[in-house]
């Protein structure tokens, strides 16, 4: 809870004495600041306004249900809610009409027509809510109320086209529109169900595409509703007329317009139109076609947009356009987002003066108006309120009062929708106060002070000091600083940092605002020399308190007095001295306390100091008190204002209503002034001279004022007098009255009740009903009977006598209908009468009407009317002479007079029997069927009951059976106890009240087969790997199969610890009578229970018992846990582990294996090693010492190792280093010498030192001198020596643990002069590559010796080159940057000078990133592949492990794996059954990882599912029904995922498509009957989809084959061939290839690029510079693939059936020696069996072979001349494979030396570039080679196989690239080599390259030859061939020549054409 506060009176602290408030430290100066600009933000508390439903902004209610609305608006504490007009009238009650509850709900009752008001019943309404806190309202609510009236819808007629779109609209009324929409369609009284070839539209039209002739036998209706009323209405039936089509331009049949729609929602553009040819439509936006979005979905009904943005807004346009014209409909369509309005601040509470603003923010569509209220109220900008902004969304108030606080609103509004926000705002007294400061306190000269000082007030205060009052200035002694926290408290201080005695005294603090000002002070005392400061003169006010300070600074002192007149003070009451040296004069006399003043300072016992101040005092003026008398109009008026005292000169003035008065004719006025009296003079009064007068007198000390009100009085009058006027009921009245006066006079009207004399006079209540309006008229809103009567006007002000005047109201009642029946109830056939009662002023006309149409009784003789008077009252009577079924409508009788009119809605029921109800049958079983029913027409009386009869077909039906009184309330029914394959007939009645039905029409049905009744048989279970077990069966007993057996469901579930329970299903088709099945991807050493079930077409019998078995051991998945490595010694280590979790043993644990290999300071490994245990821990023994290990270990099996822990990292512990691997010693000057050594090999541990041993041979010291050397220093000078004595040096390492083993000894003498020696040592230096290496020769002798580098070659020396990469430094140290391989060698630094020479050799190795790996595919199964490989080169680094990635074949999205060094194969799990996928292996060693190996591919077992064509397609067929059998689909070894069917009747053009189980029976239901239709399905798996197809008929609707022939189920399989021998000699040309040498480039990576076009034979080609053999088939849609593997190439292709050609292969591909090719689905291992290819798309799977042998035709492959491509193609050189023009060779496959691998390479890791090849195998020759080797095309003869001809082409020379199609021929090349000459050596990259270019389309090759950069035309031409007509046909029965003779006889051209690779 908060409290207010509120400071009404001025609280002066500033001389307080007793202050003792803490002052603030400077370590405490530190508050997060809050600013805001004059106001501070707070919770308003507990008091707050809130809204319930803002948004509601309509109400739409029926009139006969009424409505309540409760107050949007509310509040804590409970808020006072009143509702009002729009216009801002109160709501008041009118009876049984409207009421207000006391919670603030507003109830509108139900009522007549006749009561309708529009004022009441359709107008705005808003409500208010109002608290402590302020007043809000909600927006403008529109309530509408909806009265029941007849209306009707009709559909009319139309006209189509056959084939064409015919469009049907429900015409509804404009007066109910707004209420009535089309909840459905009937055709011929059956709903219409929305797809096939009818469509609804969501503004409720019908469409009917692809009308046909039957279409125009049939009446269409459409079904409304209405919103409020909830009744229902059907439309006239209308026809369709149905043409041949006549061509014609298009005609617009519906369209759409322009409208606004809410962003969010949905909305359909209609767009459709009639011609013929059929038109085409296209969409436009803003002039452009649409762009590609989801959210725009075009259908047959038009456009569809969901999701409205702002963005969709523009100008849509639908053209349609046919061969004889087009039409186009266009419409601007408008987004608009809904308005949201924040208005910040939310809440403020602040003080009074403060400037506020209001921010307004606005979002939602831009056009809006805003609106600003306080409390409820308009805000109209004044003196202190501004509205700002562009759409003022700004409210600024400047110098706020008290008056301005309370609730602000802002509106938003936009086109009738309005959104708003409210913020509320409490103005207080802001006066401030001081809530904290400081005490008074001694310091020492120099020690800091602090001085604080807290106020609050509103808005925030400004606080300043002074010091003995002068201002506190900031500078380097002073610093001062101020701050506002969030809650308003403004804090500031003042730091003094070192203090001197002048910094001593009184300090003030004083906080202003707006409000006022509060002030406090307290003295500082600095120690020192005490002294007054100057002290300066001092004016005071006479009447008020003034303070006179004694500005002392120093102390101590001991007391400070103060005299006046040579008196001591305080000597009266007035005067008080405090403590601190303060004197203060209270009520200042001018006479007594003006004067000077000592103030007297005692600073010794008998010393003082004093100094003196001069008082002055100024008397303010004072002001006599007067009155003004009230007066009169016209009267003289005289004020006289007298000053009593002051001092001289004294200005007086006059204000009126707080305005300077300036006297003159125009006011009216005229003022007098003397020296200390004015006067104010009127001579003659009027009423503007009303108001209050001000007389303010002011001098030198003050300015005061004094004010009285002018009281002007007039009598009363009438301006309007009241007269006899006559109300009408039900309507608004005002009985006018007005008057004027001064004061306003009150007027106060009295009624009397009758129209004779009045009687007695009572006052009129005054309610919501009744109001007396601003002029003094009474307003009454809603006339009732009761207010007819005499009223009095009076009116009074107490100025003179009250007036009056009488008038007589009459009220007059309009014609009104006061008794009639809503409903009512008549009998079909019988008479039926309807009575209507009215009142009102006589005379009244009563007329009846049905419907819209009036009755006439005359004309009409069904209809008779009869009218009679009882008092006041009119009874009419309708008679209807009978009741038929039209009748059920609207009546309306309508009472008619002067005044008015009412109506009265009857509605007429008529009853009669129900219609029969239509029936269908929904499902038929073996025993039971299902039924339902509709039931349309109820006879207008709720249906009580059904009866259902049925009989066999062959009886009668007085042998029926009866199911009877079935519940009204089901629409179906089972049937049971039938007998399978028996045909039915059936019936049905409907009952009501009033009677039964006719029968339905009879329906014939057949029951189904049934299920097997018996499970299958000898149920076998073998474990034939560790996720696989094989299951045997027999089929159930013939007698319990009751069916042919369609196929069996497999279940199998874990029985192990865990295991849910659970069955998972697999089903396989059945083949005969025994069965096999292998279950996979099962759990590891998992025992499972298997039960078998059989199925056929009626569904699964029961299953087999069932039986265990436990799949076989393997690998643990898991390694063992908490390993651990403990250290021992410096060569033993223990290493600890616990078994890994049971569950992932997948076996027996045999036992557990450690592996360990050391990790070398230079990033090596050591040779792996391991360690087999049974045990828990072993002791890892001779380890090297100090040395890091990683260690792993893992769990065995029967099956192999299990996963490998973590690597675990350890270090031996330190140990005695070793001897210094190497020493020198040589002269440097005639009595030193320089020792240079080596590390020691195996250093054991840190090094610490180097000791150092120098001894002299004979000197006769025991002992040799000790030099120490630091660790990093790996040399030492030794002086002092003796020149021309020898001596001993050697050297050794110490380590933690001790002084280790000495270096050998080396002899050397001092010498003046020694040849030159090199410090430095060799050997070999090891270092990754582009790193910097430095390899040091530091060298010494006398006289200095010369460096010289030189690098060994294969026989020579080569000196070392400084440049950018080499250098050598002046210690002669050479560096090399960047290092590559080819920097690796012998480098050899030698030292000379004239006295000798010196020499090093250092072996410099770099570390390069690992070679690629050889990866093969070992074994696949349905969901995982296991691949193997070969690593390649280390690159100077151990392999640290390896990275597998693997996708799917056709995306780019890789997975990868990480696998360890040690692993040499690796098995990918988890993957998609049947699928291709690309995988690719990299090593990685220390250096980073390597080349990524060749791509392979692999495909996991298993293919697309395939129809079983033993198996019937179709169960069960009636007149609409067709039972399908799913089951007959085979999985292909991967689960059926979906199920898709497509059905039409045969002749139409729209499919209707279902999703099914595979595993369940279909029917498809609502089929036409005696119908063909047409049927495709497709079952879909993980490998591709399946299709299958058929035609069936619908029998007649007595089950009857409509058809004269048998009914045939014909099945086109996708995958059959066509044996016709046409087909055959098409399959023997497509067998035909063409050989193709393409060159590739760095940016053309892979030469399998898809492409389009007709199908394609086998071809093969020739890849640079990854050359390699493709050998592709595509047999169209017969997909069958030749048998091809390396050993049976020769015996199943026959070789002249390729084409002639070279194949070179590149090395690294020859070292992948398997068998590379795959032609199909091959599983490795096994070799492949003549199969068709399961591919339905026409891309085609590439794989290449390993080693191919090249031929001359005629010869065998094992003659002489036959070459085998291999490994070694690289030495051939210009003396290699060559060939003269003449020659042609084929190319089969040789014997390939490795059969265990089936690895598929793809060309996508084909090098980019020449270059990138060279580096990677580190073939020197290779990029020679490969650049200047020649091949050329001379001939090319191309089949067309689209059209079986055998064709060749001219080649225009003008022709471009850019004509170049997909390959799609096959066909026959020539193909010649020659040698590389020997000038092509110098010739660098190939620039005349030829290119193949099509001759009329005909001649065609593979897209990869279209890249211009690397083909280019070459002018010569060698050779030309005809070309054939397009139309010939070539037979590949005869041979080439002769087909080619036929062509060139035909004389169509020929081409020539000369191709040359380089």
């Amino acid at each position: 809870m908060v409290r207010w506060i509120c400071a009404s009176t001025y609280v002066h602290l500033a001389y307080s004495p007793f202050s003792s408030n803490r002052p603030l430290l400077d370590s405490e100066l530190w508050v997060l600041s809050l600013y805001l600009s004059d106001g501070v933000v707070e919770d308003v508390g507990s008091t707050r306004l809130y809204f319930v439903n803002a948004s509601l902004q309509r109400l739409t209610y029926s009139s006969s249900v009424g409505v309540s609305l409760p107050c949007p608006a509310g509040g804590t504490p409970t808020a006072i809610l009143r509702w009002y007009l729009a216009t801002g009238d109160d709501i008041y009650d009118v009876p049984h009409i409207r009421h207000v509850h006391a919670n603030g709900t507003l109830q509108l009752y139900p009522f007549s027509p006749s009561a309708f008001n529009s004022y009441i019943h359709d107008n705005d309404y808003f409500c208010t809510a109002e608290n402590q806190a302020g007043k809000i309202r909600s927006p403008n609510i529109r309530v509408k109320a909806v009265f029941r009236e007849p209306y009707t819808v009709r559909v009319a007629d139309q006209r189509s086209m056959r084939g064409n779109v015919a469009v049907f609209k429900c015409l509804i009324p404009t007066a109910v529109q707004e209420y009535v929409s089309v909840v459905s369609w009937e055709r011929d009284t059956v709903s219409i169900v929305p797809g096939n070839r009818f469509f609804l539209t969501s503004f409720g039209a019908l469409y009917i595409s692809d009308v046909q002739k039957e279409d125009a036998l049939s009446t269409y209706r459409c079904i409304t509703k209405h919103k409020y009323s909830g009744e229902t209405r059907q439309s006239n039936g209308a026809r369709l007329s149905v043409m041949d089509p006549t061509e014609s331009s298009p005609s617009i049949l519906d369209s759409f317009q322009a409208g606004e729609v809410p962003a969010g929602q949905s909305v359909e553009l209609p767009c459709m139109a009639a011609g013929y040819p059929s038109p085409t439509v296209r969409w436009l936006k803003d002039g452009r076609p649409l762009p590609s979005d989801a959210r725009w979905t075009r259908r047959l009904t038009g456009l569809t947009i969901s999701d409205l943005r702002q963005e969709d807004s523009g100008s849509y346009a639908c053209e349609v356009t046919n061969s004889f014209g087009s039409k186009e409909v266009s419409g601007a369509l408008y987004v608009i987002d809904p308005l949201r309005v924040t208005l910040s601040p939310k809440s403020l509470k602040t003080g009074i003066s403060s400037t506020l603003f209001f921010t307004c923010a606005v979002e939602g569509s831009p056009e809006y108006t805003v609106a600003w209220y306080r409390n409820t109220e308009p805000i109209v900008p004044d003196q202190h309120i501004s509205i700002q902004g562009s759409h003022n969304d700004t409210l600024q108030i400047t110098a706020a009062q008290k008056s301005h606080s309370g609730a602000y609103q802002c509106f938003a509004s936009r086109k009738g929708h309005t959104a708003q926000d409210f913020s509320i705002i409490l103005l207080e007294d802001g006066t401030p106060r001081i809530v904290s400061s400081f005490s008074e306190r001694v310091v020492a000269p120099g020690e800091p002070f602090s001085l604080m000082c807290a106020s609050k007030g509103a808005p925030p205060p400004s606080i300043t000091w002074t010091l003995d009052d002068e201002p506190v200035v900031r500078d380097s002694a002073y610093k001062t600083s101020q701050y506002t926290l969030s809650d308003g408290l403004t804090v500031s201080h003042v730091n003094v940092s070192s203090p001197a005695i002048r910094d001593g005294g009184v300090y003030r603090c004083a906080a202003r605002n707006s409000a006022g000002s509060a002030e406090y002070q307290a003295r500082i005392n600095v120690r020192g020399s005490p002294r007054i400061r100057e002290m300066r003169d001092i004016t005071a006010v006479a009447g008020r308190n003034t303070f006179i300070t004694c500005r002392v600074i120093g102390y101590p002192y001991y007391s400070i007095k103060w005299f006046k007149d040579g008196m001591l003070l305080p000597d009266n009451h007035r005067q008080v001295v405090y403590e601190n040296g303060t004197l203060r004069l209270s009520d200042v006399q001018k006479g007594m306390d003006e004067g000077t003043y000592l103030c007297s300072v005692l600073i010794q016992p008998q010393t003082s100091i004093d100094q003196t101040v001069h008082v002055t005092v100024k008397v303010p003026p004072l002001i006599q008190p007067f009155d003004i008398p009230s007066t009169s109009v016209g009267k003289l008026m005289y004020i006289a204002c007298v000053v009593s005292s002051g001092d001289m000169p004294i200005r007086i003035t006059w204000h009126k209503d707080g305005q300077l008065i300036v006297p003159g004719s125009a006011s009216g006025v005229g003022i007098e002034t003397k020296e200390f009296m004015s006067s104010l003079q009127i001579s003659k009064v009027t009423l503007k001279h009303n108001g209050n007068y001000t007389c303010i007198a002011s001098n030198a000390a003050a300015t005061v004022s004094w004010e009285r009100q002018l009281v002007v009085t007039v009598p009363p009058r009438f301006v309007v007098q009241p007269n006899n006027q006559d109300g009408i009921y039900g309507k608004a009245g005002v009985l006018n009255c007005s008057v004027e006066g001064y004061p306003p006079p009150k007027v106060m009207w009295k009624h009397a009740k009758g129209i004779g004399n009045p009687q007695q006079y009572h006052p009129v209540p005054l309610t919501g009903r009744i109001q007396i309006m601003f002029n003094g008229s009474l307003l009454i809103r809603h006339v009732l009977e009761d207010d007819r009567g005499y009223y009095l006007c009076q009116a009074s002000n107490g100025v003179g006598s009250d007036i009056s005047k009488s008038m007589v109201l009459t009220v007059k009642i309009p014609a009104m209908i006061t008794s009639h029946p809503n409903t009512t109830m008549a009998i079909k056939g019988q008479m039926k009468e309807l009575n209507c009662t009215a009142r009102g002023e006589q005379p009244i006309i009563i007329r009846w009407e049905r419907g819209d149409t009036v009755i006439d009784a005359e004309r009409n003789p069904r209809y008779s009317i009869t009218i009679n008077k009882k008092g006041d009252e009119v009874i009419s009577t309708l008679k209807l002479k009978p009741a038929e079924r039209g009748d059920s409508v609207f009546f309306s009788c309508h009472a008619i007079n002067s005044y008015g009119e009412g109506r009265g809605l009857i509605q007429l029921t008529v009853q009669e029997p129900p219609d029969p109800p239509e029936l269908e049958v929904r499902e038929v079983k073996d025993r039971s069927m299902n039924l339902r029913w509709i039931q349309r027409f109820d006879g207008n009386s709720i249906i009580t009951s059904y009866d259902i009869e049925y009989k066999n077909k062959s009886d009668t039906w007085d042998h029926k059976y009866t199911t009877r009184n079935i519940s009204p309330t089901n629409n179906q029914a089972n049937i049971v106890e039938l007998h399978p394959a028996c045909v039915y007939s059936i019936r049905m009645y409907s009952f009501n009240k009033i009677g039964r039905s006719q029968p339905s029409k009879e329906l014939t049905i057949s029951t189904e087969e049934a299920q097997p009744d018996g499970p299958p048989m000898e149920v076998i279970l073998q474990p034939m790997t560790s996720q696989s077990i094989r299951v045997t069966w027999r089929a159930p007993r013939k007698e319990l199969q009751n069916g042919l057996i369609r196929g069996y469901q497999i279940g199998y579930r874990e029985n192990g610890p865990g295991s849910n329970g659970q069955y998972s299903i697999v089903e396989m088709k059945a083949t005969g009578d025994s069965e096999v099945y292998t279950l996979d991807n099962l759990k590891k050493f998992a025992q499972y229970g298997v039960v078998v079930q059989a199925f056929n077409r009626a569904g699964t019998g029961p299953s087999s018992t069932e039986i265990n078995a436990t799949t076989l051991e393997d690998v643990p998945s898991q390694p063992p846990q908490n390993v651990r490595a403990i250290s021992v010694t410096s060569d033993e280590a223990v290493i600890t582990w616990a078994e890994p979790p049971r569950l992932t043993l997948h076996g027996v644990l045999k036992g557990y294996r450690v592996v360990f290999w050391s990790l070398f300071p230079d990033g090596e490994w050591g040779e792996m090693q391991n360690i087999t245990t049974t045990r828990e821990q072993v002791e890892l023994r001779g380890l090297e010492k100090f040395t890091n290990y990683s260690v792993q270990v893992l769990a065995y099996t029967q099956a192999g190792d299990g996963v490998r822990s973590n690597v675990l990292y350890i270090q031996t512990r330190e140990d005695l280093p070793g001897p210094p691997a190497g020493i020198k010693a040589v002269p440097s000057s005639p009595n030193s010498v320089v020792v240079s050594w080596l590390p020691p090999l195996k250093p054991n541990g840190v090094i610490r030192k180097y000791t150092i041993y120098c001894s002299s041979p004979g000197s006769g010291q025991p002992a040799p001198s000790e030099y120490e050397a630091n660790p990093e220093m790996l040399f030492y000078r030794i002086t002092h020596l003796t020149r021309g004595k020898q001596y001993l040096i050697w050297a050794s390492a110490v380590t933690t643990a001790g002084r280790g083993n000495i270096s050998e000894k080396v002899t050397v003498e001092p010498a003046g002069k020694a040849p030159a020696k090199i410090l430095s040592f060799g050997g070999t230096v090891t270092t990754p590559w582009v790193k910097e290496v430095r390899l040091p020769c530091s060298s010494v002798g006398e006289p200095t010796p010369t460096i010289k580098w030189t690098k060994d070659s294969e026989d020579s020396t080569i000196p070392v080159t400084v440049d950018g990469q080499r250098q050598i430094l002046s210690n002669g140290t050479l560096v090399l940057r960047s290092v590559k391989a080819e920097d690796s060698g012998y480098y050899t630094c030698t030292a000379t000078n004239t006295l000798g020479f010196d020499t090093i050799i250092v072996n410099l190795l770099v570390q390069v990133p690992p070679d690629q790996p050889r990866l093969t595919v070992s074994t696949t199964s349905t969901s995982s592949i296991t691949l193997a490989w070969i690593p390649g080169d280390n690159g100077g680094s151990s392999i640290r492990g390896f990275v597998l990635q693997y996708s799917v074949d056709n995306t780019e999205e890789w997975r990868d794996v990480f696998i360890s060094s040690s692993e040499r194969s690796f098995r990918l799990d988890n993957l998609r059954c049947g699928t291709w996928y690309k995988v690719k292996l990299a090593a990685k060693n220390s250096v980073g990882s390597g080349r990524i190996s060749e791509i392979i591919e692999a495909k996991t077992h298993g293919r697309e599912p395939v129809f079983n064509k033993e198996q019937p397609l179709l169960t069960h067929i009636n007149s609409t029904h067709a039972g399908l059998n799913l089951q007959g689909w085979t999985s292909g070894g991967c689960p059926i995922t979906a199920l898709l069917l497509d059905f039409r009747p045969k002749g139409t053009w729209a499919w209707q498509s279902l999703k099914a189980n595979a595993t369940a029976q279909l029917f498809l239901s609502e089929l036409r009957e005696a119908t063909w239709y047409e049927l495709k399905m497709k079952a879909c798996n993980s490998a591709g989809c399946g299709n299958q197809s058929s035609q069936f008929a619908t029998t007649d609707y007595d089950g009857s084959e409509s058809l004269p022939q048998t009914l045939l189920f014909r099945a086109n399989y996708s995958h059959q061939r066509e044996g016709d021998k046409e087909g055959d000699q098409k399959r023997e040309r497509r067998r035909m290839c063409v050989l193709f040498c393409v060159l590739s480039s760095k940016n053309n990576r892979s030469m399998d690029t898809p492409v389009k076009g007709p199908p394609q034979g086998p071809r093969l080609h020739i890849d640079i510079p990854r050359v390699q053999l493709l050998i592709e088939d595509k047999e169209g849609e017969d997909k069958a693939v030749a048998p091809v593997t390396d050993t049976e190439f020769s015996q199943s292709v026959n070789p002249q059936s390729f084409c002639t050609g070279v194949s070179l292969h590149h090395p690294a591909l020859i070292q992948n020696t398997g068998p590379l090719i795959d032609m199909s689905d091959i599983r490795p291992g096994t070799n492949p069996v003549s199969r068709k290819c399961v591919k339905s798309a026409h891309s085609s799977r590439n794989r290449y072979s390993s080693q191919w042998t090249l031929s001359r035709p005629g010869q065998s492959q094992s003659t002489a001349s036959a070459r085998t491509l291999t490994s070694d193609w690289r030495t051939m050189g210009s003396h290699g494979i060559t060939a003269t023009e003449s020659d042609s060779y084929s190319a089969s496959l040789s014997q390939d030396t490795d059969k265990g691998r089936n690895s598929m390479v793809s060309t996508e890791s084909a090098s980019s570039t020449y270059e990138e090849l060279a580096r990677a195998y580190e073939h020197a020759k290779l990029e020679e080679h490969l650049q200047h080797a020649k091949f050329t095309i001379t001939e090319c003869f191309i089949s067309d196989s689209s059209s079986d001809q055998m064709t060749t082409g001219t080649n225009d020379p003008a022709d471009s690239m850019t004509s170049l199609s997909t390959p799609s021929e096959t066909g026959l090349c020539r193909f010649t080599a020659s040698p590389p000459k020997p000038q092509d050596y110098d010739r660098g990259r190939p620039t005349n390259v030829a290119v193949p270019i099509p001759h009329r389309e005909f001649c065609n090759l593979p897209l990869y030859m279209k890249t211009d950069p690397f083909f280019r035309k070459q002018a010569e031409l060698t050779l030309t061939m005809p070309c054939s007509n397009p139309a010939a046909t070539a037979s590949t029965s005869k041979n080439s020549s002769s087909a080619l003779g036929r062509l060139q006889k035909q004389g169509v051209g020929a081409y020539s054409k000369s191709y040359t690779l380089v």
